[in-house]
């Protein structure tokens, strides 16, 4: 008798049926979609899984193949966007540059997924505490990562006395301001995303640059 193995967290639950038809991949995409639709307006405690099915236009039994439960469809959601953020300042911090032309980078790339990943932060920012076990502990790793790689940019930058400070409440108060984007943005605001950045970024580091230090990026 063959053992499954099991699973690791975010990676696709195997079920017991029949295969899934042509066309699984673009099913589980607009059930996905459906839910942080109505995750991101009405919250994930208040919204059914048959509310999910029935936005998707799929049928009970088959929106259950498909998601395995509404706690894996929150999980798959916070993935979607809390990787791109990792991957993004893995690659701006591993280029290389000086501290604090790394920090605009970090500034403008972060801002930039913010907005267009805004419905699943603002579900992240109210209900990320709805996850439970191995999905919970591997969220925050990911976000313990991605919050360690702006702080050793800020530190960085504080060592070379480019910056005026490394202390971490520094680091958590610009992430937590950038993630606010999530909750005010709207498309047809008078400000693009790249003056977003602009503004955020002279405001970030028109506080943080020590007196004598002129850097541009």
């Amino acid at each position: 008798m063959t053992v499954a193995q099991p699973s690791e967290p975010g990676s696709p639950v195997r079920r017991r049926g029949r295969p899934p038809a042509t066309g699984a991949g673009e099913t589980s995409a607009r059930i996905r979609a459906a839910a942080l639709d109505l995750f991101a307006e009405r919250g994930f405690h208040a919204t059914g899984v048959a509310e999910i099915g029935a936005k998707a236009d799929v049928q009970r039994g088959a929106l259950y193949y498909h998601i395995g439960s509404k706690e894996e469809l929150l999980w798959q959601i916070l993935l979607d966007y809390t990787r791109p953020l990792l991957d993004a300042a893995e690659r701006i911090v591993a280029a290389g540059t000086d501290p604090v032309h790394t920090l605009r980078l970090l500034i403008r790339s972060h801002v930039e997924l913010i907005i267009t990943h805004r419905r699943a932060v603002a579900v992240h920012l109210r209900d990320a505490d709805a996850l439970t076990g191995d999905r919970a502990a591997e969220l925050q790793r990911l976000r313990d990562r991605l919050q360690r790689h702006w702080q050793d940019v800020i530190d960085a930058g504080h060592a070379a006395g480019a910056l005026r400070s490394a202390d971490h409440v520094v680091t958590n108060s610009v992430l937590g301001m950038l993630n606010s984007l999530g909750f005010w943005y709207r498309e047809r605001g008078a400000r693009s995303p790249a003056e977003i950045a602009d503004i955020l970024i002279d405001t970030v580091l028109s506080g943080l640059l020590a007196p004598d230090d002129n850097t541009k990026g």
